[in-house]
């Protein structure tokens, strides 16, 4: 079994994992923008970057993509070394970056098999056209896709090879919400096929819903890597627990739960805590001891990424800042 403390602390470096990150460090001139980072991706999961500006997310790319020797520190990506073995990774990695450009001219399958020709083993032309959902406008000139469908030709290239790794910087920034949740729909189908996908947004929402863990990056150090239950866990977030008021509490009729501090504000009684399995049985027996039946309107809300990364990273809005 994988320890997972390994591989979100400090990885050591094994075949189980597809990318391995251990004391990276990366100064330009006095500055040092990254300051021991330390993660690991598993094979065949979505693992997402996340962090305000500044924060190294765009170097920490750069480096396992291969681009940018590191100051300090180990790195594998897919058992090489990006630094010494780029282009071996290139092989077995695609990449889409934040901007792409391509011949305007050109039809959209043309174009992908151009980019299967400089593969050994590129993956078909009709599969890269159906995971990316552009079979329709295969014979289409660039110039002519939205910014939707052009992202997810970006989608194809970086495919076209058939990558074990796949690198998405921020694949969705711009988009209208119909695009976005196209582009979901590819990144949902990478998966799908068994890829392993290292992507950085600045969606908080995006995260969410396609990652199965995250890293979150500040001033060049990880602060926390988990799913998103974990991280609010690890970040000492509360679940919050809340019904209708009865109207026997509401009058000082019956006690509170014990153990419980409820915050009572008008028809609606709240409560936080660290272990909502065991404050729902609580609750459930307080109600039953006072024949209060079913407590109405009783919902649970597991904190969201969005309250994590703010209390983490002092960002205001709901989404991360571009870095």
């Amino acid at each position: 079994m994988t320890d997972t403390s390994v591989i979100d602390d400090h990885p050591a470096v094994t075949d189980q994992l597809a990318v391995q990150v251990r004391g990276l460090r990366m100064a330009f001139g006095a500055t040092e923008v990254l300051r021991g980072v330390d993660f690991g991706v598993r094979y065949g999961e979505v693992f997402c970057l996340l962090g305000p500006n500044g924060a190294g997310k765009t170097t920490t790319l750069e480096i396992l993509e291969g681009f940018r020797p590191p100051t300090a520190g180990e790195v594998r990506v897919l058992g090489l070394d990006p630094a010494t073995q780029a282009a071996k990774l290139r092989e077995r990695a695609g990449m889409v970056l934040q901007e792409c450009g391509f011949p305007r001219q050109a039809r959209v399958g043309e174009l992908i098999e151009v980019w299967r020709s400089y593969y050994p083993s590129p993956r078909p032309l009709g599969d890269l056209l159906e995971v990316v959902e552009l079979t329709e406008v295969r014979n289409t000139q660039v110039r002519k896709l939205s910014g939707g469908q052009r992202r997810r030709l970006d989608f194809a290239l970086a495919l076209a090879g058939d990558p074990d790794l796949v690198f998405l910087d921020e694949p969705t920034t711009g988009f209208d919400p119909e695009a976005r949740r196209r582009c979901w729909a590819a990144i949902e189908n990478l998966r799908g096929l068994g890829k392993t996908i290292l992507l950085t947004t600045h969606y908080l929402d995006e995260a969410e819903r396609l990652a199965d863990r995250i890293a979150i990056l500040r001033a060049g150090r990880i602060e926390l890597t988990g799913t998103t239950h974990e991280v609010a866990t690890r970040a000492g977030l509360a679940t919050r627990i809340s019904f209708t008021t009865p109207s026997a509490l509401r009058r000082r009729q019956i006690p509170p739960p014990d153990g419980i501090e409820l915050v009572i504000s008008g028809s609606q009684a709240v409560c936080h805590t660290d272990n909502a399995a065991m404050t729902l049985r609580v609750l459930l027996a307080w109600a039953g001891e006072h024949r209060l039946g079913d407590l109405d309107g009783l919902a649970v809300t597991a904190p969201r990424l969005e309250d994590t990364y703010l209390q983490l990273t002092g960002a205001a809005g709901g989404q991360a800042d571009r870095a």
